[in-house]
């Protein structure tokens, strides 16, 4: 594989909950075209400003034993530190992380909405996506992380899990399905638009790296949904 990535840095967004199959499949897939993955998170809390946190893994019964233990991600970067320019692209990862990362410290109620929007992780999300010259991939459950900017989902052509996806089509999105084998529809399992990838879920990791990867390297192109 060609190393059309070299030199060039990704963020992926983590939290507690997330699906270890699918980080690793990003170290390894990514590095493979050569790029940096840095998993960053929200680790700061007020005062509370450790090095790095333990982030704990799901465990999912259908795929594994249900005493297994969960696995552990160390994170090391909070993403109010984060330089949205030195990288190329920032994923929303799958699973409750979106979730989880949607909780915000205020305390007035005075509008809920703003409240709602002042979540750090959905801030720093929504100022990736209104840069196009960033490729966005969120996964699975990921673009929960943008109900809060429903204005930034409008008219985008996604795919998302079936769990999430009234909520989307609710942020004015539409959701692509396609021709099924059986002669029905289905939703369609990774869909690009343009400076926006998603996946429907971790089973569609590969492919999903691959069309972040792809987009990417045209990134400077331009974009049809830029307008």
């Amino acid at each position: 594989m060609k190393k059309t990535l070299e030199g060039k840095k990704i963020a992926v967004i983590a939290e507690s909950k997330f699906i270890p199959d699918e980080m690793q499949a990003y170290q390894t897939g990514f590095g493979l075209y050569g790029a940096q993955v840095d998993f960053v998170s929200r680790i700061w809390y007020g005062d509370y400003k450790p090095q790095s946190t333990v982030f704990y893994s799901d465990v999912d019964p259908s795929d594994q034993e249900p005493w297994q233990s969960p696995e552990k991600l160390v994170v090391g970067k909070d993403i109010s530190t984060v330089n949205l320019d030195d990288y190329v692209a920032v994923i929303m990862s799958a699973n409750y992380v979106s979730v989880r990362l949607r909780w915000s410290e205020k305390t007035d109620f005075t509008d809920p909405r703003e409240l709602a929007r002042s979540a750090p992780a959905s801030r720093f999300f929504a100022d990736a996506m209104r840069r196009p010259e960033i490729v966005k991939g969120a996964l699975c459950h990921g673009l929960w992380i943008l109900a809060p900017y429903p204005e930034l989902l409008k008219g985008r052509k996604v795919t998302c899990h079936t769990v999430v996806m009234a909520d989307i089509l609710n942020c004015g999105a539409e959701v692509v399905v396609k021709d099924a084998d059986n002669g029905g529809k289905e939703l369609a399992k990774v869909v690009v638009d343009g400076d926006l990838i998603t996946g429907f879920s971790k089973h569609e990791a590969l492919p999903f790296i691959e069309a972040i990867a792809g987009a990417i390297v045209n990134r400077k192109r331009p974009y049809a949904h830029d307008g």
